[in-house]
């Protein structure tokens, strides 16, 4: 029994413990997205109401989704929604989905991550009958992250540590594929949003030379400058023009929503 009890603990040893004091279960976050006033979608972040277990471990379930409106509807009609399992402790994803109906575009994406065994099973859902292809595995690093996680991630660092311009490296996996997600800090400001003034830590995702994006640094992120670091704005700069996304909603902070006015 005591050999068995050694062997559990030191599998679970494995697992990285990051501090959180930014997040929990029961956050919802409401955005507009627009291409100067003309809206374009709306987008959704939840954390459920209540904690899951995926590979034995407690988990929270995050949600996003992402509805187009208006002419956008017309034209290109989206409706997605990107899913992830979040370690509560290690903040890494034991699971992944995205579910995409963009126009006739459509993909049903899931993903399992072993991080035992350093592997992600990526299986695809045939867009017609919905029967699962043959599942995929590929090698993964240690503590690497999906997108959404990703975003969930960056709010538990500590900013006071790092200096302007300073590139922050994440494993990430994405499309069967790992990569270095890089994420410039620039440094802080003072925004106006719907909800009031707030100060915002101002971040830059590195994008490699793409023919949608004007630049590697053509996207701008500012979350707020206290201990929930909600994401409240992203500005995409894009050959076509900017695309926005604002925060016009909070519910369920963690540590209460405090502006300056």
């Amino acid at each position: 029994m005591a050999l068995f009890l050694l062997v559990a603990f030191s599998k679970q040893a494995t697992y990285r413990e990051v501090e959180n004091h930014s997040f929990d279960v029961g956050e919802s976050l409401e955005y507009r997205v627009h291409y100067g006033l003309l809206n374009a979608a709306t987008a959704t972040m939840q954390i459920s109401e209540k904690v899951v277990y995926r590979n034995s471990r407690p988990c929270y379930k995050v949600d996003i989704y992402g509805r187009s409106v208006g002419v956008f509807d017309l034209i290109t009609r989206i409706n997605d929604n990107w899913g992830t399992y979040i370690d509560t402790a290690a903040i890494i994803p034991h699971g992944s989905y995205r579910i995409l109906e963009e126009g006739r575009y459509r993909k049903y994406e899931y993903v399992d991550f072993d991080h035992q065994k350093k592997e992600a099973i990526t299986t695809i859902l045939d867009k017609k009958t919905k029967e699962p292809h043959e599942p995929t595995i590929s090698s993964i690093p240690k503590n690497v992250q999906d997108m959404v996680s990703s975003y969930y991630y960056i709010r538990t660092l500590d900013y006071s540590k790092f200096t302007e311009g300073e590139i922050i490296t994440i494993d990430a996996f994405f499309d069967e594929e790992c990569y270095d997600f890089k994420i410039r800090y620039v440094g802080k400001e003072t925004i106006r949003t719907k909800l009031g003034k707030f100060k915002a830590i101002v971040l830059q995702p590195l994008l490699p030379k793409n023919g949608l994006f004007a630049g590697e640094d053509a996207i701008k992120v500012w979350i707020s400058d206290d201990t929930n670091k909600i994401p409240l704005k992203i500005k995409a700069s894009m050959f076509i023009g900017a695309i926005e996304v604002d925060i016009k909603k909070i519910t369920g902070a963690r540590n209460g929503v405090p502006v300056l006015e």
